[in-house]
């Protein structure tokens, strides 16, 4: 089985719609895929309606986070959306994202970027705004050569120049109310140092001794030599390791696929869920 446990559609900051993701995942030989956009499940209905024959879709969403100043993402899989608490807080996470986008637009143009709240929002359609949708605009806009340009000290990394924070859940909330939903709870490329400053590997032990489930090892912001650290400490923890390629469509260099989750990792995820089930074409 080809397993890949974390992409993006238009939902949030995806280039594919829902439906061209899935397309996209038979294409590309996978059996399994988890659509996961950004504090939001409004992709879900799509995929389910789109999904081919014999592909299998995990319902699942990356909550935003943040412990001791530091961002990170935890993958949530198989959750009730309905859940009321959980539903709350992604709607206040999606509500900020607005005004967070508008002031990183703001700060932009104060430092000489020719980009335009309404551009953004453009490029953003109906999806949940983010840093990748600025980006693009300033990709459009001649100041980067390509999206991850933008994620730097420059420009709008995690403490950059033009960086504006936003509501984000504390993990252990988090993952306290990704139980109570009846999912499975992933930290999502936990030492991606290329994207900013990550949590030690202390604060990981604590969220698996609070009920993470496991953490995304293979990942293409991991080196090899991270991977294989990821792996051993996932063993240390008693937690899953899981891989995934963090589709974005054309948005990032990813492919669908590149990374992979083994099969008995996808079915302890689907044993230990009781909010939602994977569903299949």
């Amino acid at each position: 089985m080809r397993i890949d446990l974390h992409t993006h559609s238009t939902a949030s900051d995806g280039t594919d719609t829902p439906a061209e993701l899935v397309a996209g995942a038979a294409a590309a030989g996978l059996d399994v895929v988890a659509l996961t956009d950004h504090d939001t499940v409004a992709g879900h209905a799509a995929a389910v309606r789109a999904l081919p024959a014999g592909l299998t879709l995990v319902p699942g969403a990356e909550l935003s986070c943040r412990l001791d100043g530091v961002s990170l993402h935890m993958l949530a899989y198989l959750f009730d959306p309905e859940e009321p608490e959980l539903a709350r807080e992604r709607e206040l996470v999606r509500d900020d994202r607005v005004p967070r986008a508008r002031a990183m637009v703001r700060k932009l143009r104060e430092l000489g970027v020719p980009v335009t709240w309404e551009r953004v929002a453009e490029i953003a359609g109906d999806g949940a705004v983010g840093r990748p949708h600025i980006a693009t605009a300033m990709v459009e806009a001649g100041v980067v050569d390509s999206v991850s340009d933008a994620f730097t000290e420059e420009w709008i990394a995690n403490d950059g120049r033009a960086y504006a924070e936003k509501h984000e859940l504390d993990p252990f909330d988090a993952l306290r109310l990704i139980k109570g939903a009846g999912g499975v709870a992933v930290f999502a490329h936990p030492l991606a140092a290329k994207r900013g400053q990550c949590v030690p590997e202390s604060a990981i032990a604590d969220l698996a001794a609070a009920g993470l489930d496991g953490i995304e090892a293979d990942h293409m912001d991991h080196e090899p030599a991270t991977r294989t650290r990821l792996h051993g400490l996932a063993a240390d923890l008693g937690l899953l390791a899981t891989g995934s390629s963090d589709y974005h469509g054309s948005r990032k260099s990813c492919r669908l696929g590149e990374h992979t989750t083994a099969a008995a990792v996808y079915e302890e995820i689907v044993a230990r869920a009781s909010g939602a089930e994977p569903v299949t074409g």
